[in-house]
């Protein structure tokens, strides 16, 4: 039986919590699908098409629901709680995937949305990884030079720059040379294509787009202070929910207005408080 894969197996026997399905009706390894994952019309002796993994004690169980991710492929998933060896992310199955430290290219927050592959660890788990996208993103995209896109940052380099998976599945790059420090593992940016490579892969900037939103969106957050009386009660340490709803700026972009404003000495930052600089 394959962890982490769609597979067809034999339902074989019934009992009042579910059945078991086995690769064989001749078969001893069984697996357990739950009374509310069985088909209306499943019989003895068929075949159901499941995916396996483990519950949360470490029992292989099959569900009929699909995952948002399964081994060999990638996806975004969103991220539910951060704890002290990891995150958990939203794969829509019962238990949440587990994203270890070790595996993370950057910090993540709780409403994060990453782009994450699915790997088995040593103890025969199902886990999240961060790592290895560039080898897995599609080469061949649609785009031309001058086009503009939406792309997903999923990792940073010192060397290389910040890579980017335009519509969350074409390879492609902004620059070293090109300011990424406001930007976090994750963040849905929208760049221009620079040009294309031999190999296909995107040359992206996002200088013009970035800069002409930021002086709009730092204007709008100084307004919006002013209307608080010059303390806005939050940071960018708030919930993307909660910076959504009182400034109307995606948690990337309001943190890039903090930024901003915080670099020209607009605004003083303290005690989960944003207030404006007296000048």
């Amino acid at each position: 039986m394959k962890l982490g894969e769609y597979q067809e197996l034999y339902y074989k026997k019934k009992v009042d919590f579910g059945v078991y399905l086995a690769e064989t009706m001749t078969d001893d390894a069984q697996v357990l699908l739950p009374m509310k994952q069985v088909p209306e019309n499943a019989r003895m002796g068929e075949k159901i098409r499941v995916f396996l993994y483990k519950d949360s004690r470490d029992r292989l169980i099959a569900t009929t629901n699909d995952p948002k991710l399964t081994l060999g492929g990638y996806a975004p998933l969103v991220v539910r709680e951060v704890g002290k060896i990891g995150a958990f992310l939203d794969w829509g199955l019962e238990k949440d995937l587990f994203l270890p430290y070790k595996e993370m290219v950057g910090r993540v927050e709780q409403g994060d949305e990453v782009l994450v592959t699915l790997y088995i660890d040593k103890s025969s788990r199902l886990c999240a990884s961060m790592r290895g996208l560039y080898d897995l993103l599609d080469k061949d995209s649609p785009y031309h030079k001058g086009d503009t896109v939406t792309g997903r940052v999923y990792e940073f380099s010192d060397n290389f720059g910040t890579f980017v998976a335009v519509d969350d599945r074409y390879s492609a790059r902004i620059a070293n040379s090109e300011d990424h420090s406001f930007l976090r593992v994750g963040d849905v940016i929208e760049a221009k294509v620079l040009g294309v490579k031999p190999d296909g892969k995107l040359d992206l900037t996002m200088r013009e787009k970035a800069y002409i939103q930021m002086d709009a969106d730092a204007v709008k957050l100084m307004e919006l202070i002013d209307s608080y009386a010059g303390v806005l009660p939050f940071t960018e340490k708030a919930s993307p929910e909660v910076i959504k709803r009182e400034t109307g700026l995606s948690k990337a972009a309001f943190k890039r207005a903090v930024g901003r404003l915080y670099k020209e000495r607009k605004i003083i930052l303290e005690g989960g408080k944003i207030r404006r600089a007296l000048l």
